[in-house]
């Protein structure tokens, strides 16, 4: 069962220490734990050792995430080919594949990239029973997967986008906190409220980086205001093999008058997640003395012989029970001479340090949700900008209406004349017959107006172009003109039968011509009788008429074109 604070022996607290005989360590631990203590031991065993430098130059190295680096390296610039799919438990994966010939064996190199992690495998191909294929591929890295296919990444600037995003981890600008601790203070309050800084403080920052104006400062500025000055006019920056660092020096950030607690220090010392602890006598710190839920490691450093030629500092490192170890270690006895080994080591254990407490519970959950993000966005531009390479657009891309947007490619484009051809079409067949249907009044009550009544849809026989509108009611229905005109076309189509099976058809007779030509001129006639009124022309509204006068009308025009047609089929058979 997890322990409980009454489960603990307490650690002795910082004032039963002092309550002892010197020297005292650097760090005391916690009364109930919950960090750990690197470097307790800063006796000299013999004077010469001070000569000594403190650690190889081979041993000091910044401890980057070597998995970030791996496709700038490997990958990118060189013939490979990158993946996507969604995987229902692993989420969103990018995956990349290399052939890769190492020595004289022929090499399949591998990189999967998931909300988790990243996998990264060099597998010879001789080791396979047949080639793999990208599934197959997939995993070798990670048997979690389990998916039926990836999709190609066909976007040309993929590669960008891709290495971004696995060099998101590495940063090359850092903040590290600078505390001033005079003998004798324990507490949080008597840390933040130092004004004075002493010489060997003074040297001890000077030695860190330089002192700069922070109005108008064009580098790294660690949050600090470079505008409006408050956060106070300097403090201290470097660089260190490409990389930018800004010092929050606790002397250097704005002194509140009245406030214990010194908030704008805390501010931004307390949103730092390494600090720097200077001792200017032997004074244990406590790591619980500050509270904040972001400061995970502390490195301690107590001075000795200060501003002489023989300056010494001690270190010991603190950091939480869930922050894994980082080099470079501390020699034994951690004890440095001043100069630019120290320099190097120092530093090098502060970037190393804050690495190590990104692997921490609270930052690696933070972390893990980031990259979450970062990869799902990665997915979709992929998966965005390949299908716009083959003219697919997704449906982000389209108007409520269903018409694309912009561009797209040949697919998109052929879709769009497909789409608006078929709209024109539907338009052209039925705008009409919907907007004679209802009309609607100055009070937004409908009212069927009985000239207009709703058509019954039937199958249109129109050419396109030829409006039905203007035929008649029941005409426009079946989408021809009125009634006669069928009568009309079927007379036609009776006289070209009836001309093609007037003769024998033998080369001697030419009454099939003079039938054809017959039947054609009665054609053309009986449509220009049809269309006696004259040229279109806008025709004010007849006012409506009886049943009976309309049907009197259509049956007088039935009788002179049945006239008309007796009248030719006599013709007909006199000739014959």
């Amino acid at each position: 069962s997890p322990q409980t604070e009454e489960d603990y022996i307490p650690y002795p607290s910082v004032h039963e220490v002092l309550g002892r005989t010197s020297p005292f360590p650097l760090i005391l631990l916690p009364q109930f734990g919950g960090y750990w203590i690197e470097g307790n031991n800063h006796e000299l065993k013999d004077p010469l050792e001070a000569d000594r430098p403190p650690c190889p130059a081979s041993h000091v190295k910044l401890e980057t995430n070597s998995m970030a680096k791996i496709y700038r390296k490997q990958f990118m610039g060189k013939e490979h080919f990158n993946y996507y799919t969604m995987d229902a438990a692993l989420g969103h994966l990018v995956f990349s594949m290399k052939y890769d010939v190492i020595g004289d064996q022929e090499h399949l190199r591998l990189m999967l990239r998931t909300k988790i992690k990243t996998y990264h495998d060099v597998i010879p191909i001789s080791c396979l029973t047949e080639f793999p294929n990208v599934v197959q591929m997939a995993k070798l890295v990670c048997e979690e997967v389990n998916v039926d296919r990836f999709y190609p990444v066909l976007f040309p600037k993929a590669s960008r986008l891709i290495v971004t995003f696995d060099e998101h981890v590495i940063s090359n600008n850092f903040k590290f906190g600078v505390i001033y601790q005079k003998f004798g203070q324990t507490s949080e309050e008597e840390l933040f409220g130092n004004m004075e800084e002493s010489p060997s403080f003074v040297e001890f920052f000077e030695f860190l980086g330089h002192k700069i104006d922070l109005h108008d400062f064009r580098g790294f500025r660690g949050g600090l205001d470079v505008t409006h000055g408050q956060t106070g006019t300097e403090s201290i920056y470097t660089s260190f093999h490409n990389k930018e660092i800004m010092f929050h020096v606790s002397t250097k950030l704005p002194y509140t008058e009245g406030d214990s607690q010194q908030l704008q220090r805390k501010r931004h010392i307390g949103n730092d997640i390494v600090a720097i602890v200077f001792q200017e006598e032997n004074t244990p710190f406590v790591p619980d003395m500050i509270q904040s839920n972001f400061l995970h490691a502390y490195v301690v450093v107590q001075v000795e012989n200060a501003c002489t030629d023989d300056v010494t500092y001690k270190v010991s490192v603190t950091a939480r029970d869930d922050v894994p170890f980082f080099g470079p270690a501390l020699p034994d006895p951690a004890i440095f001479k001043k100069g630019h080994e120290f320099r190097e080591f120092l530093f090098t254990k502060l970037i190393n340090a804050e690495y190590a407490c990104y692997k921490a519970e609270k930052f690696a959950k933070l972390e893990e949700r980031t990259r979450s993000a970062l990869l799902e966005t990665l997915y979709e531009e992929v998966h965005i900008n390949s299908q716009s390479m083959m003219g697919l657009g997704g449906d982000e891309d389209k108007l409520e209406n269903g018409a694309a947007v912009g561009g797209g490619g040949f697919f998109e484009s052929f879709k769009r004349v497909i789409r608006s051809r078929s709209q024109s079409m539907d338009a052209m067949g039925l705008s009409n017959k919907k907007s004679h249907t209802v009309s609607t009044s100055h009070s937004g009550s409908f009212t069927h107006n009985p000239a207009e009544s709703p058509k019954t849809p039937g199958i249109s026989l129109l050419v396109p172009g030829k409006s039905p509108s203007k035929y008649g009611r029941r005409g426009s229905a079946i989408g021809i003109g009125t009634i006669e005109e069928v009568h009309v076309y079927l007379f036609i189509y009776y006289l070209l039968m009836l001309s093609l099976f007037a003769c024998c058809g033998c080369s001697m007779c030419g009454s099939d011509s003079l039938s054809l030509s017959l039947s054609l001129s009665l054609s053309l006639s009986l449509l220009t009788v049809r269309k006696s009124p004259g040229p279109s022309a806008p025709v004010a509204a007849a006012p409506l008429a009886s049943r009976t006068s309309r049907r009197s009308k259509r049956g007088g025009e039935r009788t002179r074109v049945g006239s008309e047609e007796r009248i030719v089929l006599q013709q007909m058979e006199a000739r014959r």
